[in-house]
């Protein structure tokens, strides 16, 4: 009997081994004497030579066949042997792979817990989503060796091994498993879809004529840009559009009589033309929020920009649509007004995770908002429970749009041809620090330094206020240099693979110039910043010791962004969201025996610790405000501040001045929602027990990192981080500002 792979037993068959030895011989017609003698001969010896034994296995089996090839002389003949059982043994391989990913994905608690990036923008475990994870490991395979092979032709003398084992131990490259060859993300200008609507996208969609057509094509426009890259994709134009197609429909005031009935008599439906506008939001808004194919059953990423007045005018001011028309502010300002409003109320009856909403404000030299009827808006929304980012600026040199927390406005003059350029942002490629290990192995390997260890506890024991001397800094200055060194080829390497594949025009939305390709960043993204303070003795909070290790770190990467900038290659710098890779790092430090903190399970994201019930608001703002990070930080990092509950208008009054004043440029408040599982009752902060049913079957959402998504589709270990995070409620918050 003989023992097949499966562990089935079958009757040993002579005849199956002179079929797979004339295989090896090339010769597919029937075993004849007319063939070659030699061969003949040859495969009649082999096939009789195969000592038959009781149970013995397949393997056993082929080991034989390639052993007696060899002794009669066909060495060629056993190569291709050997390489056809290597070929079949990796397809055997690969299937069990996968079988053992469908078997997992069906296992697992939730969608997060069972794909390889940790992603809780899917909620559903449906073949949809199991067909898009499965070929995750194989992307990974050829986006890596892809790269690679750009990162050779610009350094032939670079050993590629050094490459892959920055990847395992310091550095995290994003999404490399995803699409092959996508950018990450991007804020795109719309212009050009009311120059050819969808065409140049591949799209039979036409330029749109009317506020109903704009609305319904807008989200196929969305669909499309998010089809061609791995995060998210912004565009910031979206109101101020919508209101040029409003005024094209009611004219320039319509925004003074929302009440105004639109329907005649003979409607059965009565309609305003406020009730109209909403009823646009309501198709847009949950439209993008449907699950998409093409992104693995996921909502597309989708964030909107709000404007001050003056922010507003500086972006805008020198904008002209197509017709010769010129945007409005007044009108601009009351929808998207009405829109962060709606969306508030909304989410009451559907929480809503798109889009991710940011406020652009600038204030003046002296952190006094400009515009401060919006400064009283904002802080309104903010007391009624609404969700969104404030962005804040003393000039507009700068946006935050799509994921990137602050860009440079580099060209902001309107072009007829792509709109505005002031728009056009986003990250090509991202390449994140692990700064707790690098400071790590800074230490083993700095002669001055490498005994200055803890044996109890691992960690250094330095004196903290090495900090400050000039020598330890050059030490780790250097150190992360020569690090970055080799970031800025890997991410070369990337750009010059982003335009050989827009060379072959394999990018129809930068083809087409929703987006310039050189507008958009290279990102070096930071994670551990925090661990790596720790491990050095210092604590997280708002002290001299770690302002200084914060602004070495930052300026460091800034300085050197600066020196490696190229006409098409532009470098930033961010505290990276890191809702998976924050967890693989740590777990691999972890197992890798390098020192990891005890009172968490992941890397933080932010400047100060989320779990650190000790440290105060305002200290947190200023952890992030141009003291700290803001002003040497040049992609910005955001500053979540996490209650228990809402706050006054008053307080937000309060909290966005102070923002305002220290230079805290990017930052929300996160409060959990709450859903009864049973009605669907909704509020905007948690319960234990539904007060319209009484159900205790209750769901949290809040955010992961920058969006809105129930809890109970977060990955395990971001569930376990979540819930450490320390919450303020409202009276701490006063006992807080009134000290």
């Amino acid at each position: 009997m003989v023992i097949k792979r499966d562990g089935i037993k079958e009757e040993f068959n002579r005849n199956k081994i002179r079929d797979a030895v004339l295989k090896a011989f090339g010769i597919t017609q029937n075993f004849s004497k007319t063939m070659d003698e030699d061969i003949y001969r040859a495969v009649t010896e082999i096939t009789n030579s195969v000592v038959e034994t009781e149970d013995q296995s397949i393997e056993d089996i082929q080991d034989q066949i390639e052993e007696l090839l060899m002794d009669l002389g066909y060495h060629d003949v056993a190569k291709k042997y050997i390489l056809y059982r290597k070929e079949r043994e990796d397809i055997r391989n690969h299937a069990t792979r996968d079988i053992e990913f469908i078997h997992n994905f069906v296992k697992s608690d939730n969608t997060a817990n069972a794909t390889i990036d940790d992603n809780s923008n899917v909620g559903t475990k449906g073949i949809g989503v199991l067909n898009a994870e499965i070929h995750k490991v194989d992307n990974k395979l050829t986006n890596t060796e892809w790269w690679e092979s750009f990162v050779k032709k610009r350094n032939p003398n670079f050993n590629i091994k050094v490459m892959r084992n920055d990847f395992k131990t310091i550095l995290y490259p994003h999404d490399s498993s995803s699409q092959v060859g996508e950018p990450y993300c991007m804020a795109a200008s719309m212009y050009p879809f009311l120059l050819s609507g969808l065409e140049k996208l591949g799209g039979k969609s036409a330029v749109p004529k009317n506020l109903d057509s704009f609305c319904g094509i807008y989200v196929n426009l969305n669909f499309a840009l998010a089809s061609e890259i791995k995060g998210a994709v912004a565009t910031p134009e979206f109101l101020m559009y919508m209101d040029y197609f409003c005024r094209k429909e009611w004219g320039n005031n319509y925004y003074l009589k929302p009440s105004v009935r639109i329907t005649t008599d003979y409607c059965i439906k009565q309609k305003t033309i406020g009730s109209q506008i909403d009823q646009y939001f309501q198709q847009v808004t949950y439209s993008i929020n449907q699950i998409a194919g093409a992104r693995g059953m996921q909502s597309p990423f989708t964030n909107f920009s709000f404007f001050d007045k003056y922010f507003f005018e500086g972006m805008f001011g020198e904008f002209v649509f197509p017709d010769g028309t010129k945007p409005e502010w007044n009108s601009t300002n009351w929808l998207q007004r009405r829109y962060l409003h709606w969306l508030n109320q909304e989410r009451l009856k559907c929480i809503l995770t798109f889009p991710v909403c940011s406020y652009a404000c600038l204030t003046d030299k002296e952190g006094n908002f400009k515009d401060l009827d919006t400064f009283h808006f904002i802080c309104n929304e903010y007391s009624q429970g609404n969700s969104f980012f404030t962005y804040l600026s003393n000039s507009v040199d700068s946006l935050s749009s799509c994921c990137r927390l602050q860009n440079a406005v580099q060209e902001n003059t309107f072009n007829t041809t792509n709109g505005q350029i002031g728009v056009m942002t986003g990250s090509k490629n991202v390449i994140t620090l692990n700064l707790n290990r690098i400071i790590q192995d800074w230490q083993h390997t700095w002669s001055d330094y490498k005994d200055h260890i803890d044996v109890n506890t691992n960690r250094c024991c330095f004196p903290v206020d090495w900090i400050t001397h000039k020598d330890f800094q050059e030490g780790i200055k250097k150190y992360l240099e020569n690090i970055l060194e080799r970031v800025y080829l890997y991410q070369y390497a990337y750009n010059d693979l982003m335009h050989w594949c827009k060379d072959h025009h394999l990018y129809a939305a930068y083809d087409a110039g929703f987006i310039n390709l050189d507008k958009q960043y290279l990102t070096i993204g930071i994670n551990g910043l925090n661990q790596a303070a720790e491990y050095l003795g210092m604590e997280c909070n708002n002290n001299i010791y770690y302002k200084t290790f914060c602004r070495l770190i930052f300026s460091t990467i800034k300085e050197q962004n600066k020196k490696h900038k190229t006409k098409t290659a532009q470098f930033n710098t961010e505290q990276v969201p890191a809702e998976s890779a924050s967890v693989k790092l740590y777990n691999r430090d972890k197992a890798d025996g390098y020192w990891i903190p005890t009172d968490t399970n992941l890397y933080a994201s932010y400047i100060f610790k989320p779990n650190d019930t000790h440290i105060s608001i305002l200290d947190k703002i200023i952890l992030h405000s141009s003291e700290f990070a803001a002003d040497e930080l040049d992609g910005g990092s955001a500053c979540h501040l996490n209650l228990s509950e809402h706050l006054s208008q008053k307080q937000y009054e309060y909290l966005l001045k102070f923002m305002a004043k220290v230079g805290c440029k990017y930052a929300t408040f996160n409060i959990p929602n709450c859903e009864c599982e049973e009605c669907h009752f909704i509020a905007k902060q948690p319960f234990s027990k539904c007060p319209k049913c009484g159900s205790t079957h209750v769901s949290l959402w809040d955010r992961i990192i920058g969006y809105l998504t129930k809890i109970s589709n977060w990955s395990a270990a971001r569930q376990i981080e979540g819930s450490t995070r320390s919450r303020k409620n409202e009276l701490e918050i006063n006992i807080e500002l009134a000290q």
